[in-house]
């Protein structure tokens, strides 16, 4: 496989209230790679429509899952912020890669099996075909590194399907029109991090998600100081002190997940967090947890109100950052073209 310029990109749904386990999970790791890679971070609103979406909110939204980025330190200066719907390049990709992916890949796909329910036959294509949209997001910018949880894996397990096929297919074209061994990367996942997967604060089997219906479940990211206290303290603990190490963990996942929290927010491990708090009451713990908490995340809210309240200011940096993520994507989908073999406008 030859050398490819080093590129990150991920994105984030615009569907409801974005909430720590997207802060620490995602949205705190992307400031981090500002200072490494060249990142383009997307507001991924035509993934967002495999679900009906009300117009009006999904505006709403996309504006909103920008203001935190741009709240939580991502520069639009540096790093591409734009939503996906204003690149084309991204659905006509897409449809090209509809025509490499196989059946059988896509009906392995288990996300889609856990979202559609027992109603599959009503879900969209959209809702099915949604991994392959992800590949084009992915490699219309022939992106080398994309950040993503756990859940999403498989699906850029698929993306490196999908290049690896389309560099066999293609060969010898791709070859003869200069583009070396191979026109694709195969694309590398960038899992970890303290916090990769943020539990439920009422229960800590169950992943931290915007769908669940007792908000005391999460913290928005637009929640106040007062409330993200009152949420913090109400967190679901057992009657246990907390262990001084990590393997006293196990089997006590509502410890396991605030104790990771702690240590996502404050940049340190849960080791660490143990030497410092280890045989202490969960009321100390939480006392002290919701000071970081509080200390880390209500600036971000507040930030995020403040730009919310200037659309013109969003709408403007997602105009900008679709032009320069054009700009790349553009001249990567016109040499696919020329690969496949279509007559384009030059």
């Amino acid at each position: 496989m030859p050398a490819f310029k080093e590129l990150v990109f991920s994105g984030v749904q615009p569907t409801g209230n974005l909430h720590l386990g997207n802060y620490l999970g995602a949205i705190k790791r992307f400031v981090a790679m500002q200072a490494q890679f060249e990142c383009l971070y997307c507001v991924v609103d035509l993934h967002a429509i495999t679900v009906w979406q009300d117009p009006g909110e999904l505006t709403r939204q996309i504006r909103e899952v920008t203001a935190a980025f741009l709240a939580a330190g991502i520069d639009p200066a540096r790093s591409v912020v734009f939503n996906q719907s204003q690149v084309p390049q991204h659905a006509e990709l897409a449809w090209i890669f509809n025509c490499v992916a196989r059946l059988g890949w896509l009906n392995r796909m288990t996300q889609f099996k856990e979202k559609a329910g027992k109603d599959r036959e009503n879900a969209s294509v959209g809702l099915y075909d949604y991994p392959v949209l992800m590949a084009a997001d992915i490699l219309a910018y022939r992106a080398t590194h994309v950040p993503v949880g756990e859940d999403q894996k498989q699906h850029l397990e698929l993306t490196r399907d999908i290049a690896q096929k389309f560099n066999n297919d293609f060969a010898g074209t791709i070859a003869e029109q200069g583009h070396g061994e191979a026109f694709f990367p195969l694309t590398e996942p960038l899992i970890g991090g303290p916090a990769a997967r943020v539990m439920s604060l009422r229960d800590g089997t169950k992943k931290m998600s915007k769908s669940d219906p007792s908000d005391y479940s999460r913290i928005n990211l637009t929640d106040d100081s007062d409330a993200i206290a009152q949420k913090v303290r109400k967190a679901k603990t057992d009657a246990e002190p907390l262990p001084s190490e990590t393997a006293g963990l196990e089997k006590r996942p509502e410890a396991d997940n605030l104790v990771g929290i702690f240590a996502a927010l404050n940049d340190a491990s849960r080791e660490d967090v143990l030497r410092e708090y280890g045989g202490a009451q969960f009321s100390a713990f939480k006392g002290a947890l919701v000071d970081l908490a509080v200390a880390k995340l209500g600036p971000i809210g507040a930030e995020m109100k403040r730009l919310v309240a200037d659309p013109g200011h969003i709408d403007a940096v997602l105009a900008d950052g679709a032009a320069r993520a054009e700009a790349i994507a553009a001249p990567n989908v016109a040499a696919v073209k020329d690969i496949v073999g279509f007559v384009r406008r030059r």
